[in-house]
């Protein structure tokens, strides 16, 4: 018998439970929101893209400039709702989302802990929470990696005001 002790495996419920107090805690977080946002889907960051309004309810409901973009509520043809979804830490508040802790990363130069997403999302999604603050710094998923920025506050709630989306291939 050995009087050795091992650390603990990181648990994703604690996890869970300490990025959304850092963004503000549960009742805070984003559920039916609007937004004024540019879109800039060229691969020219100087390009001036058009402003528009979003109106969310993730992961059901998207309507951008009074139109609606998600048609079928039991299979979205809008996947982009499922990362706004996850940007707003909502899939993590699912009782049907199934979390595993995944290996970190270094992102921005900073160690970033690793969560995967399951059940409410296909394919899994992995996001990553910036170790020192907790607040979410990168989402993975299908095909992209969509790292985020610009922290802001509203209502106590922080959110990240910048989202810049990469393809994995390229």
């Amino acid at each position: 018998m050995s009087n050795s002790t091992t650390a603990a495996e990181p648990d994703p419920k604690s996890l869970v439970k300490q990025v959304i107090t850092a963004a503000g805690g549960e009742d805070k977080l984003l559920k039916l929101f609007r937004t004024r946002e540019t879109v800039n889907a060229s691969s020219d960051p100087t390009k001036k893209a058009p402003e528009r309004v979003s109106v969310y309810e993730p992961p059901k409901y998207w309507w951008t400039n009074k139109n609606e973009r998600v048609k079928n509520e039991k299979k979205p043809d809008e996947p982009a709702t499922f990362l706004v979804w996850a940007w707003t830490l909502g899939v993590l508040t699912d009782p049907a989302s199934k979390l595993e802790m995944i290996p970190d990363v270094m992102e921005s130069g900073k160690p970033a802990v690793g969560l995967r997403v399951s059940g409410t999302v296909t394919p899994a999604m992995d996001l990553y929470f910036d170790k020192a603050k907790s607040l979410l710094v990168r989402i993975d998923w299908r095909d992209d990696i969509h790292r985020f920025s610009d922290w802001k506050e509203h209502d106590g709630v922080k959110y990240s005001a910048k989202c810049v989306g990469y393809k994995k291939a390229t």
